[in-house]
């Protein structure tokens, strides 16, 4: 049987220490969602710390989604110099978030314990062991992550080893070498690892940071010297330069080095999940990034794209299709049926790719997109738009005009009131509602039009917003795109709106939320023989 390797994704933890990266509570369980659905075998929630309310209340939800593939972790430290470990407070909190998994980082520098935690380095050596030791007899499966293993290492070799020794001792499931300050280079990865390995007596893992832009070279390095997990984060988010790329380092396991890290299937969704867990973290995505940008797999020139054409292999390392990209003729603009018809294949199961309504429709995509729309966290916005050119239905209500006024009570709070006309067939509805904000309060008003008519939609709630600037340089005339997510109790689902003006994008984006939503509650009661949709 062949070498087997465990993807350890710490996206929700390692990733949100990036500059400008943060994320809500509803992000985290449903990027959670999104990595178990594409078989990731460990997902970090978090330091489940007291401080850190967020992270806590991720523990106590994460439970409820479910999870079929991965394995949920809390993260934290050894216990701190002098403590016992049945009173250490970090330990305590990770028992407390209730996982199966532990991942507990220690020092493996010489020059940390004593310079930084300013303990002996014997103390630090009991916190290792005594730490690991209390958390696995309690039943976790432990993670010990040996923090800037490889630069204490070359100061100080065997103090770096008795490191991982006290942790082996301690009954530690993985050992993780960690290039925490990201500055090995490979050649120096693949001495220490070949030197430290027959010292290491469990199951052994690498987490590598991109400080000298080789973090996916040495994760790659290391598996292919006997690493049978990898750490590492989507799209690469991470502290300083960040982590590990899971979006190069999976690909690279399953199709370069022959290791089924994840199966072959789920390899096809590895571009969605970049571009979804993009937009969730409000980063624009990495256009050239390997196997999943938008560039990946692009050509331009004349001579290349008459080659790619004739022989792919000539110009493509790998087929775009095997990671969920596609290929971009850029001159000509001919791709991309094949995507939409795998996006449409349930709704539209006899679709085919020749038909002139699927150019249409990848027609109106592409110029969208151009426009700012993006539809990978917007399923339900793709949706209506492929409805729109596919199948033509009349809309459930008309906007006839709406307003949005801001005011104050007196001389306290201020309050935002929306008024609405709409129309539902041959009638008409004007309702007012305040809200929290303008978006709040169309929404409210937008509800209390139409539930009469659609009772369904009294089950149906906006669960997120998000509003991201497209041109920054424009200033206060930049367009901006609006994000919604939305659930019914049973599914949810994402739509978008763009406009230079917050408000008409936020409309379009509940509009698309609500239609949605009646969509799949009529497609529901047809299916039971409730009649048609």
């Amino acid at each position: 049987m062949g070498q087997s390797v465990s993807i350890y994704d710490t996206t929700l933890r390692d990733g949100c220490q990036g500059e400008g990266i943060a994320l809500s509570l509803q992000d985290k369980l449903r990027i959670a969602q999104r990595l178990d659905d594409l078989g990731i075998h460990y997902i970090e929630g978090g330091w489940p710390n007291p401080t850190n309310p967020k992270d806590v209340a991720f523990f106590r939800h994460v439970g409820a989604l479910n999870l079929k593939h991965a394995k949920v972790s809390a993260f934290g430290s050894t216990r701190r110099g002098g403590n016992r470990p049945e009173t250490d407070p970090t330990l305590q909190t990770l028992l407390g978030a209730e996982t199966t998994v532990v991942a507990i980082f220690g020092k493996s520098w010489d020059l940390h314990a004593e310079e930084i935690l300013r303990v002996s380095l014997d103390e630090n050596l009991e916190m290792i062991r005594s730490s690991v030791a209390y958390l696995a007899e309690r039943g976790r499966e432990v993670v010990y992550d040996a923090e800037h293993f490889f630069d204490g290492y070359k100061h100080n070799p065997a103090y770096a080893l008795a490191t991982l020794r006290a942790a082996q001792d301690g009954g530690a499931a993985w050992v993780v070498l960690c290039d925490t300050n990201g500055g090995t280079l490979p050649h120096e990865l693949e001495q220490m690892i070949r030197e430290v390995r027959e010292h290491i007596a469990v199951p052994w893992g690498i987490h590598t940071h991109n400080d000298a832009g080789c973090a996916v070279a040495n994760a790659a390095l290391a598996v292919h010297l006997g690493a049978s997990q990898v750490q590492g984060t989507i799209n690469g988010y991470g502290e300083r330069c960040g982590n590990a790329n899971l979006c190069s380092v999976i690909p690279n396991l399953v199709l370069k080095q022959g290791i089924p890290a994840l199966s072959r299937e789920a390899l096809t969704h590895l571009s969605s999940v970049s571009r979804f867990i993009s937009e969730m973290v409000m980063e624009a995505p990495d256009e050239r990034q390997p196997y999943v940008g938008n560039s990946a797999f692009a050509h331009k020139g004349g001579a290349h794209i008459d080659a790619v054409r004739k022989k792919t292999v000539s110009f493509e390392h790998v087929a775009p299709e095997l990671v969920g990209n596609e290929r971009r003729i850029l001159v000509s603009e001919q791709s991309g049926t094949a995507t939409i018809i795998e996006k449409l294949h349930t709704t539209y199961p006899h679709l085919d790719k020749r038909d002139p309504a699927v150019g249409r429709l990848l027609e109106r995509l592409k110029h969208l997109e151009y426009e700012g729309y993006e539809f990978e966290a917007a399923e339900g916005s793709f949706h209506l738009l492929a409805e729109q050119i596919l199948r033509p239905r009349d809309p459930f209500f008309v906007l006839e005009n709406y307003r949005v006024l801001d005011g104050r009570h007196g001389a306290g709070d201020t309050y935002t009131e929306a008024t609405i006309r709409v129309r539902v067939g041959d009638q008409v509805r004007h309702t007012a509602a305040e809200g929290t904000g303008p978006v709040d309060a169309l929404a409210r008003a937008l509800r209390e039009a139409l539930v009469p008519f659609y009772p369904e939609l009294e089950h149906i709630r906006l669960t997120d917003y998000k509003v991201r600037v497209l041109n920054g340089e424009a200033g206060a005339s930049a367009r901006v795109r609006v994000l919604i997510q939305t659930t019914d109790g049973h599914e949810s689902w994402g739509t978008v709106g763009v406009s230079e003006d917050i408000l008409a994008a936020s409309w379009e984006a509940l509009v698309d939320s609500l239609t949605f939503g009646l969509r799949r509650a009529r497609s529901r009661e047809m299916a039971s023989g409730g009649g048609p949709a």
